[in-house]
């Protein structure tokens, strides 16, 4: 089976950077770090709540145009700007996410994000064959 590349879609940000939203390998979908940037690309400067919201937004947007749902998540990667706000992307992970189907998760406060960003979200999911 082949690959397939998302590259735009309903809901996604056009990109000016040389990437897929998200690349569908057989059972598997990889979406790349997704930040609080709305439909024409342009970055969105927000709370740390609305940046979070925003980001996750875009990144369950790549995950459907690759036709995958939130339940299929897997393994979510957050870069935050300042660990400091580890509680309020915790709640905002927890309300997304019911509990016990929480995917695995990495957390890491980075020294610089795209455009000046607060945060970013990358995963996977995984489908059943």
């Amino acid at each position: 089976m082949g690959k397939k590349y998302i590259t735009t879609g309903a809901g996604l940000p056009k990109w000016a950077n040389p990437i897929s939203h998200a690349v569908v390998a057989n059972n598997m979908c990889f979406v790349s770090g997704q930040l609080a940037v709305n439909e024409n690309g342009e970055y969105v400067a927000g709370t740390i709540e609305e940046e979070t919201e925003m980001a996750f937004a875009n990144f369950f947007a790549a995950l459907a145009n690759a036709g995958f749902s939130k339940s299929e998540v897997t393994f979510v990667d957050i870069a935050f700007d300042n660990l400091n706000d580890l509680a309020v992307v915790n709640s905002i992970f927890i309300n997304i996410f019911p509990e016990g189907k929480r995917p695995a998760r990495t957390i890491y406060e980075a020294a610089a994000l795209p455009f000046g960003g607060k945060v970013k979200v990358t995963g996977t999911a995984v489908r059943d064959l």
